[in-house]
Order: C-alpha cells, then structure tokens, then sequence
C-alpha cells in the first residue's frame, strides 16, 4: 500500500474524539486518538511495543495511555513513562506519536515526518468565519473503495447527470466542454453552463427567478482534498467575466478522503455558502440533501471498485477520464519522490 504520507489527512471528525481511546485507521497504519485533561488532542501508534496490543483496549490515565494487557504506560510523545511491572522502564518501549491539529470541526494527521507538519499547515478555507457565510457541521461516511475512485468521481462534472438525477443533476452536464487546468497543487476542471435552469437541490437556494448561469468548478489538491464549487448568476451575468452581484449564489463543498487501507476511505465533507447564514433549519436541509448525494456515489462507486478489480477485459477510457489521468500523474511523481533516499546538506 503506498500512499502520500508527508500531508495532512482528516482523521476524525473533533467531537468524536474526547477521553475515551479511539481507534482509527489510516494509510494502513493503525492509530489511536484521545485527548488530555486540557482537550489537547493525541495521536499515538495503536500498538503497545511488548506484544503489540492496540493501546485503544487499554484506558487513560491523567494525560497518558495505559495498555491492557501489562501496564506500560505512554506519555503524549510516545515515550513509556511506568513499566508497572518492573522498576527499570525498558529503553526502547515507546510508540510513535503523530502531529494532529483541531480546524473546522475536524481533527486532521500528520502522517509522515512529523519535523516537516509545522512548515505545511492545514489549508485555509476563503471566507471562513467572514460575515454572512454558513459552514455545516462535518459529516463523515465509510465507503469500500480505493480512495483515488472517489477523487476521480471529484473531477468528473458530467456523472452529476447520472448518478445524481434528482440532486446536483441538471441540464448542460453531459456535453459543454471543460477547461482543465493543472499545477503543482493539483487539477482544476471548471466550466460555465450558460442560461440553464438551477439543479433541484440548488433551485429552491438561488436568490433570484428563472434560468442561470451557473460555474461548475472541481478541484482537487493532492493528496486528497476536493474543493467542489457552484456559482450561481442571474442568466446573462455568468461567464468568465462574470458581474458578481448581490444575487450571485456561491456553494463550496469541501471533500476530505482519507484512505484506511487499499480498498477503504473514510469520507468527510463540509459546505460553506454565502447566503442564509443564521437559518439553521436551511443549514441542516442542505447537509442532509449533500449526504443523500454521497451515498449515492458511495454506491456507485463501491461496485466500481470490485468491477475494477475483479476485471477480466479490457477496460475503455473517455476524454472525461483526462482531469483524473492528470491528477494520478501528479500524485504518482508526489509519492515516489516522497519514496526516493534524502541527501542530507552539504554531501557527496
């Protein structure tokens, strides 16, 4: 299993984790969150180092974990502080300890190197917190497939006409162009549908009557971090030289797939919108309408991901594939980079 590991990933939604063990897994590894008597979150390898027992079936004790089966007990870094049966603590009883960061409502990991998590801090969301924006609380799902079926289903506008019929679906979908664009940070596909009626779940949002122009913009940033964008217009105003009026709509759902393993992903989401901001009854609607949506690509793409790979023939490739085949690319050179020995300063 090799997965970019020098990067931030959500590992559980914040209030999920509180004085209590929990066991996650992540990028193969298994971890184990709590968090202090001051609400500090902790992150520790899952596994006591004499006989390997997940220290999450063991309990915590002030600020550290204790394991269930002899009472070696771990301080926040990792290191064993009470070997409880013996005197002397054993010199190489310790476990790792991951970086980890509360944002959004969201614990997110540091999976590689923990010296390099400070110089890359957690994205910065645009708007947050700004007057007149709602944010959703997160909401999670499991989904049985490879993490990178899901990030493909991200840059892929056109399936909306499809899987989602009576959602995110809407006329225009299947045959406007893409614009595709690609940097060191990932790949955006964008494109504007002209004087088109809103979606079902955006109609009722839209601040004004009558046809649209609306932005579809899908964008992922490597490793696993979708920003998915809809901009509504007033039909006439739209375009890449777009009159941003009071009446302009902005929906941004944010996606955070986090792989457990080869074949598992937890999916985490939030949307942020610049409209009906105190309407919390709106807020929940809309969150709702979102997971619908998601359980709907969750089904889809779990069959994807057997047929995939329990296939027998050939498979077929389409010119929508091309945003995802750039973003793998990417990510492949990320990753075997990430792979290749370090030369420390300085030397031969």
């Amino acid at each position: 299993m090799i997965f970019l590991k020098n990067a931030w990933y959500v590992a559980a939604l914040s209030p999920e984790v509180g004085r209590e063990p929990k066991a996650v897994r992540l990028l193969g590894e298994a971890v184990v969150l709590y968090r202090t008597q001051d609400g500090a979150a902790v992150a520790l390898e899952d596994a006591c180092p004499h006989r390997k027992l997940p220290l999450s079936m063991g309990r915590i004790k002030g600020d550290a974990i204790e394991c269930g089966y002899h009472g070696l007990t771990f301080d926040c870094s990792g290191a064993c502080i009470d070997a409880a049966t013996q005197a002397r603590i054993p010199p190489f009883a310790k476990v790792r300890s991951y970086p980890v960061q509360d944002k959004y409502g969201l614990l997110w990991i540091w999976m590689g190197e923990p010296a390099r998590a400070a110089a890359n801090p957690v994205f910065e969301m645009a708007n947050h917190g700004h007057l007149g924006w709602s944010l959703t609380k997160g909401d999670q799902l499991l989904v049985d497939c490879h993490y990178l079926w899901l990030v493909d289903n991200l840059l892929d506008p056109s399936h909306v006409a499809w899987v989602h019929r009576t959602s995110f679906a809407g006329a225009g979908t299947d045959d406007t162009p893409l614009q595709i664009a690609a940097d060191s940070g990932g790949v955006i596909c964008s494109r504007w549908l002209l004087d088109q009626p809103p979606p079902p779940f955006y109609a009722p949002l839209v601040k004004f009557a009558g046809n649209a122009d609306r932005l579809q913009h899908y964008e992922v940033r490597y490793p696993s971090l979708a920003i998915n964008m809809g901009i509504y217009t007033p039909a006439g105003k739209g375009g890449p030289a777009m009159v941003d009026s009071p009446e302009t709509y902005r929906m941004v759902s944010y996606n955070f797939l986090t792989p457990i393993d080869e074949d598992h992903t937890r999916y985490f989401w939030l949307q942020h919108r610049n409209t009906d901001a105190d309407d919390e009854a709106l807020t929940k609607r809309i969150a709702a309408g979102a997971k619908l949506a998601f359980e709907e690509d969750k089904i889809v793409l779990e069959a994807v991901h057997r047929g995939m790979k329990n296939r027998s023939t050939q498979t077929t490739g389409l010119l929508l594939d091309a945003s995802a085949n750039r973003f793998r690319a990417g990510l492949t050179t990320l990753i075997e980079a990430e792979a290749q020995p370090q030369v420390a300063s300085g030397s031969l």
